[in-house]
């Protein structure tokens, strides 16, 4: 695993007074309990969104920054609606001008199945997740499709 040899070679670096981290490894720790080796011993600290290795030793303390990696902000209603709209608008066959919310895509729009079937296709991959084709079938309008992933993403407002 990627964090175990991020942290290895993190106490391996300082393990020896002179060694330094290159810039781009930095650890990652799984375990709660401080890690000793030879003279130094490693604690996770957490400062509010820092958190540090702090090696305790007799000459001087030595920091290393961990890593945080996030995830995209939370949807809501409106930015999903925003981001359905967008992806019609960039289909081809879709005109901008007669888009709306409540725009039907057959009757509407003019498309067929297959177009309906593209639109599901370009919004799994927007969102990240697999519409069922019984439940891409029902899914006929730009404000259904914005109801069915709040619903399945878990946004209510």
């Amino acid at each position: 695993m990627a964090s175990r040899v991020l942290l290895l070679q993190c106490v391996r670096s300082l393990a020896r007074p002179s060694a330094r981290l290159s810039s781009g490894h930095l650890a990652v720790r799984a375990a709660a309990a401080p890690v000793t080796t030879g003279h130094r011993q490693l604690s996770l600290v957490s400062r509010g969104q820092r958190t540090q290795w702090v090696t305790q030793s007799r000459s001087s303390p030595v920091s290393v920054l961990c890593r945080h990696y996030g995830d995209l902000p939370p949807l809501t209603l409106a930015t999903i609606k925003e981001r359905v709209m967008y992806v019609l608008k960039l289909y081809d066959k879709i005109t901008p001008e007669k888009l709306q919310a409540t725009s039907h895509f057959m009757k509407d729009l003019g498309l067929d199945s297959l177009d309906q079937v593209e639109i599901i296709m370009a919004m799994e991959d927007e969102f990240g997740f697999e519409i069922p084709d019984g439940e891409a079938e029902k899914l006929m309008s730009p404000g259904e499709i914005v109801q069915y992933i709040a619903d399945k993403k878990d946004v209510y407002e």
